[in-house]
């Protein structure tokens, strides 16, 4: 596909006239617009060219450093310094030429500038509809916020440096209906609209509309390996389905990050900041114009900081025993807690080894390992990045770009399992044509594991490693062998039940493999550089994304529609040796999807009434072709055309990850598997009346039967209305309502089946206990663990209201409500829904500038404690709450701003996803620095 239509692109980008607004850089508002006559002072460089200089001030003559400066039309522009001042070149063919100058919050000005012209000054006038900010990310098009035809948020440059978290994402949290889920202290997942996961694979992730996710995993790690804040000119988070102009996986939203393009933010930058846990964090941005036609850029940053640990032990769901039982239990941040339920098929009478009556039924569990204890000091998290991009404009209104990346990091993932994230990274290579009315992107990312490990099968495989007293039995089994036997002898020597009880859960304690002997840390080496599943921990794998995508926009007449026509094609290479996939053969897996796109945006009602339609198609090689439309109308009153209410209808879908569909990974107790062939058939250990199945007793084994069928799409659809204004002076208001339906969720389950998913005959399952489902042969019945659809139909609804208060701009006052309802009238009694979405949520906050330098920002967020069903494990996270404060001192002399940040600021309860650590008080000091 990308060859059939790349031709057309490239000759319609080389086609493309300017449009009505700068198409590049800064936050550049449509509406609203101030035209006087200004002078311009002009310096001349070649016969045709001179360098148009000025100053940017507000009515008080305080100077405006930030705003941007664009030629009408084209890509040539600047942004102001720390003192208002600015300077571009621009061409002069004997007639003036238009600058663009805006500002968020102000109203954008239009002045005509000639080569004779005197100085130029200019005077900013607050905005009448407050908000004048645009957006991109909504319509793939720009357009003004408040017309935008869904839900949508927008984070400027200014709120970015007041962000107080240690990950820039933790900080959207702040905004309504956005749930931010943070596993670690660099890896947070975001959500919109329910659902939430800790690796958010249901909203895409984009930088510069580069997809950040990783290739193998399809999960977006936080902005661990994205753009670091310096080179960050905004974020848009769409909220919702946005599959109609995103494809697949935009099923709950889009986070697009905007960096900063070399044309418009030149100069140097640097920050430094140092703190609690003891944090360093470091970044640098040089851009350098070379010439008009000429800029790069580059970006490096390092991250390092005391990881925080998880200490949750109390039970999970899954445990056979609650917590404090005298049996063990299955803690949430224990692992390898191995379990045995004793019985008398476990009699070995050739060795002396029978199984006490009494013990009969009981499941014991091994006390297993700490998250702490197995990363043996290992607990540093980092970040190191380094980017560079260059720019050339081959005409004032079009550019060619090309960037490469190279991140690594270093945290802990959650998912199965938790991750020791040690040195996973990426490397990402972009080449981009962009013009006024389109573009044709090319990028390609490739990911790596480094030293990354998993902390189940790290602990387990220590479990089962040969005990050093009996190095014919395994760690595990020795346990439970000394288990029964002092049980055995405790009630020989008269012993109560209880009592022996005790006794024996503490000689079997005894014999596992302590955490301070050297036993431990040569297994524990051994089997975290072990990279085959089933003997090591170590995660290896390294897959390519490859994309390649077109746009472009038509005005189909005078007074006509605006029509944008996109296409898109991608392809993933997967590769892990056998190691992760079903590669076995060292033959990267090939998989492809490709789709096109079209929207039609009309005005009517002298521009009072905005309609949009868009519709996209999407092809797999392992699913049906999709179909994603969306309709939508904005509606706008009011003398400055501060009123907009919104409605719209969308579907949107979500394709199973690569891990999802090609997965094979043999831990020796389970095998791991992807479902994108024939669907699996087996049996489940209990009944749909909860009964559990008694190997050869001769029970009917129907009861137990069950087929999953192969993988399909996920699909949603959602119905909202919305509104968003001025509706008091100085008082803006966002508020949002939608109802959605969900079909098709895709979850984990676990059966017995053979490998390959046909059905085991009921004397191979019954076989299957007394090897515990292990490998005996190739066609052997395993326990498989897969992804796998739930038919259910699930709906939810809500909404969310926030307001603004410009009181000055020394206080600004925010607030915002979300409410999240999931609907279970029509649900089975014990449905998982993995909803796992707080039903209240709400943040109050307060920031401004005083005494014309010092900056500031406080946000109190407070979340409904809920239930989370996620595949590491299953509880309630308590109503938590945290406090983020920032505070910058600028010198404009100095283009240095000190600054002081605090997240969680009173250390209180802040735990966001079950199995993770509590987020606790981070405070750090530091400076920023720009030079012009």
């Amino acid at each position: 596909m990308q060859h059939k239509y790349a031709p057309l692109l490239v000759a319609a980008l080389l086609q493309a006239g300017p449009l009505a607004a700068a198409p590049a850089g800064g936050e550049k508002p449509q509406h609203a617009t101030r035209r006087k006559a200004a002078a311009a002072k002009a310096v001349k460089a070649d016969p045709s060219e001179a360098n148009v200089a000025g100053v940017i001030q507000l009515a008080n003559g305080e100077p405006l450093p930030g705003a941007t400066v664009f030629i009408k039309g084209t890509f040539i522009g600047t942004s102001t310094d720390q003192f208002g001042k600015f300077s571009l070149l621009a061409t002069f063919d004997g007639a003036p030429v238009e600058l663009v100058v805006a500002y968020v919050g102000y109203e954008t000005q239009t002045l005509q500038v000639s080569q004779a012209n005197t100085a130029l000054s200019v005077q900013m006038v607050r905005s009448a509809t407050l908000l004048n900010e645009t957006v991109v990310a909504a319509s793939r098009v720009e357009e003004s916020i408040l017309r935008a035809p869904v839900t949508i948020d927008k984070v400027s440059e200014r709120q970015i440096e007041r962000i107080s978290t240690p990950e820039v994402l933790g900080g959207l949290g702040n905004l309504p209906g956005v749930d931010v889920n943070s596993s670690s202290m660099l890896f947070t997942s975001v959500s919109t609209r329910g659902f939430n996961t800790a690796k958010s694979e249901r909203v895409v992730q984009l930088v510069d509309y580069m997809d950040t996710a990783l290739p193998s995993l399809n999960l977006s790690p936080g902005n661990l390996v994205g753009i670091p804040e310096l080179d960050m000119e905004s974020i848009e988070i769409i909220h919702g389905p946005a599959s109609a102009l995103y494809g697949s996986n935009a099923l709950s939203g889009v986070i697009l990050f905007n960096s900063k393009d070399p044309f418009v933010y030149d100069g140097l930058s640097v920050r430094l900041r140092a703190g609690q846990r003891n944090l360093l964090d470091g970044q640098l941005r040089y851009a350098q114009k070379l010439g008009k036609r000429f800029a790069f850029k580059i970006n490096a940053s390092a991250f390092r900081a005391d990881e925080w640990i998880p200490e949750n032990y109390n039970a999970n769901a899954g445990s056979q025993n609650p917590t404090g039982s005298v049996l063990g239990i299955d803690a949430i941040n224990r692992y390898g807690e191995l379990n045995n339920t004793f019985s008398p098929v476990q009699d070995v009478p050739a060795l002396g080894f029978k199984v006490h009556p009494e013990l009969y039924g009981k499941t014991v569990y091994m006390p297993g390992y700490t998250e702490r204890e197995l990363l043996a000091g290992d607990t540093k998290t980092d970040s190191r990045r380094l980017q560079a991009a260059v720019t050339y404009l081959l005409r004032d209104d079009l550019k060619l770009t090309v960037e490469a990346k190279r991140a690594i990091g270093s945290a802990t993932y959650q998912n199965i399992s938790r991750f020791r994230v040690k040195d996973l990274g990426t490397n990402q290579f972009r080449a981009e044509l962009k013009s006024a009315r389109g573009f044709l992107r090319a990028y390609s990312t490739q990911d790596f594991t480094g030293d990354t490990y998993e902390l189940t099968q790290l602990s387990g495989l220590i479990l089962k490693s040969p005990s050093a007293a009996i190095p014919q039995l395994s760690n595990r089994d020795f346990y439970f062998v000394t288990y029964n036997n002092t049980y055995d002898a405790e009630r020989g020597k008269g012993r109560s039940i209880d009592e022996a009880l005790v006794l024996a859960k503490q000689a079997a304690d005894a014999t596992q493999p302590a955490v301070s002997s050297e036993r431990f840390a040569t297994l524990r080496q051994q089997i975290i550089n072990e990279d085959q599943p089933g003997v090591g921990s170590k995660q290896n794998f390294s897959s390519y994304l490859n994309d390649v995508s077109g746009q472009r926009t038509f005005k189909l007449g005078e007074e006509g529609p605006e029509l944008t026509l996109g296409a898109a094609y991608r392809q993933y290479l997967l590769g892990s040796n056998g190691k992760l996939f079903n590669d076995f053969d060292g033959k990267r897996i090939r998989n492809h999807e490709y789709g096109t796109y079209g929207q039609l945006t009309h005005t009517l009602l002298d521009d009072h009434l905005k309609l949009s339609v868009a519709a996209r198609v999407d092809a797999f090689k392992n699913f049906k072709t999709a179909v994603s439309p969306r309709a939508a109308a904005v509606y706008t009153l009011g003398e400055n055309k501060q009123h907009n209410f919104r409605a719209s209808y969308g579907r949107a879908f979500r394709s199973p990850s690569q891990t999802d569909q090609f997965l094979y990974s043999d831990v020796s107790d389970y095998v791991f598997r992807g479902n994108s062939e024939n669907g699996f058939k087996g049996y489940l250990f209990t009944d749909a009346n909860g009964r559990n199945y008694v190997p050869f007793s001769g029970m009917d084994l129907t009861p137990f039967k069950v087929s999953f069928d192969k993988l399909r799409l996920e699909q949603v659809g959602t119905a909202e209305v919305g509104y968003k204004g001025v509706v008091l002076p100085n008082l803006y208001l966002d508020a949002s309502y939608f109802r959605s339906t969900y079909k098709d969720f895709i979850g984990v389950s676990y059966l017995v089946s053979r490998p390959d998913g046909s059905e085991p005959t009921p004397a191979e399952f019954d076989a299957g206990y007394l090897s515990a489902f292990r490998a005996t042969s190739a066609s052997a019945p395993r326990i498989i663990s897969l992804a796998r659809n739930n038919a259910q139909p699930v709906r939810t609804q809500g909404a969310t209201v926030g307001l603004t208060y410009y009181l000055s701009k020394a206080v600004n006052l925010t607030g915002n409500y979300s409410l999240n309802v999931l609907d279970r009238s029509n649900l089975p009694a014990g449905f998982r829904t993995f909803f796992n979405t707080p039903k209240h949520k709400y943040n109050l906050g307060v920031n401004g500038v005083v005494l014309k330098s010092l900056s500031y920002s406080v946000n109190y967020r407070w979340v409904q404690g809920h239930q989370q069903e996620l595949p590491f494990a299953t509880g309630m996270i308590k109503d938590y709450s945290t406090t983020d404060a920032y505070a910058g001192y600028m010198v404009p002399k100095l283009g240095t701003t000190f600054q002081l940040g605090a997240s969680n600021l009173f250390n209180t309860n802040n735990l966001q996803v079950i199995g993770a650590p509590n987020l606790g008080r981070l405070v750090y000091v530091g400076i920023m620095v720009d030079v012009k």
